[in-house]
């Protein structure tokens, strides 16, 4: 009769389990560090932040952009945060947020611009307060965002009116606390950009001045190191996009109103009034750029405003110029 076969031992079999076990998990393990965000995998969305009104807000209200993933800030020095912190790749701001950032050591990079807007930025005061000048706000409170776009214009206005900070009260108020203290009558001006410039133009309210001949009022287009590392098609495709949906609203500017204001749940008249003077082109990020973001950053430092020195120039990167010319 045969002798039946010999059983493995019961140490062997366990051992065996084991490590059968463990390949089974470096496999998942693999697999997974495959679609990872890590890994800049496909599965993963590019991760986009941008505010009320900006051009990246017609890109969403469009559907232009399925495959990204959206996220709203009320200004750029909360959306500079963002990119701190790590929750989003690409971003736009106005002109001084990428200065304040560069400053608080936020590593980024500017991939793209935009003609200037000088008349999206504005002064705003109570016709009956008697202003004719920024000059006459000496000694005023004006408010603003600090480290938002209006703060440079502010700096320019100082400097055209032979005043200084020590000439004014500077109050620093977000946009959603800027309304009501103007209204309220708790400020003498509000430093403001659009829409929220466009929606407080009611009756009884003066444009004091503009940006026209002291800033450009840019957007710039920031993304993070690892993002233009691991994702540099990706980010590609979606400045490509954006540039078409950019030009396409700019040759239909109705069309573009009646689908923007939905979005940013305002009238549309007040939309249409706020792009006609806002809504630009898109633009390469050329020295000359570099040379304009450095003059503001000097300017902050001067007045002591940021820590310097900061190298604003070495943050230009113009990788993806061929999609905005």
């Amino acid at each position: 009769m045969p002798t039946p076969p010999t059983s493995r031992p019961p140490q062997r079999r366990l051992l065996t389990a084991v490590l059968t076990t463990v390949a089974l998990l470096a496999t998942v393990a693999v697999s997974a560090c495959g679609g990872s965000a890590d890994a800049g995998g496909a599965k993963d969305k590019l991760r986009i932040g941008y505010q009320r009104f900006g051009g990246l807000s017609l890109v969403k209200a469009r559907g232009a952009a399925p495959d990204v993933e959206w996220s709203l800030f009320e200004s750029g020095p909360a959306l500079t945060e963002a990119l701190k912190a790590g929750s989003i790749d690409i971003g736009q701001v106005g002109e001084a947020p990428p200065v304040f950032a560069a400053a608080g050591k936020i590593p980024f990079s500017v991939i793209g611009t935009s003609a200037p807007i000088p008349q999206g930025e504005a002064v705003l005061v109570k016709a009956d307060r008697g202003y004719r000048s920024f000059a006459d706000l000496k000694g005023r409170t004006v408010a603003l965002n600090k480290g938002s776009n209006v703060h440079w214009l502010l700096v320019r206005l100082l400097e055209a009116n032979n005043m200084t900070l020590k000439d004014i009260q500077v109050k620093y108020l977000k946009p959603a606390e800027g309304r009501p203290a103007f209204d309220g009558g708790q400020i003498d001006a509000w430093v403001i950009w659009d829409p929220y410039f466009a929606l407080a133009e009611q009756p009884g309210v003066q444009v004091l001045a503009d940006a026209t001949g002291l800033a450009s009022n840019r957007e710039y287009v920031l993304a993070t190191p690892r993002a233009l590392d691991k994702r540099t098609d990706d980010i590609r495709a979606f400045l490509q996009r954006y540039r078409e949906v950019t030009d396409w609203g700019i040759a239909h500017p109705e069309e573009r109103a009646s689908t923007l204001a939905p979005e940013l749940k305002i009238p549309q008249d007040v939309t249409s009034r706020a792009l006609a003077r806002s809504a630009k082109p898109l633009a390469p990020v050329t020295p000359a750029i570099g040379d304009e973001l450095q003059a503001i950053t000097d300017s902050f430092i001067a007045l002591e405003l940021i820590p310097g020195p900061v190298d604003l120039r070495s943050r230009v990167d113009g990788r993806f110029n061929e999609v905005f010319q």
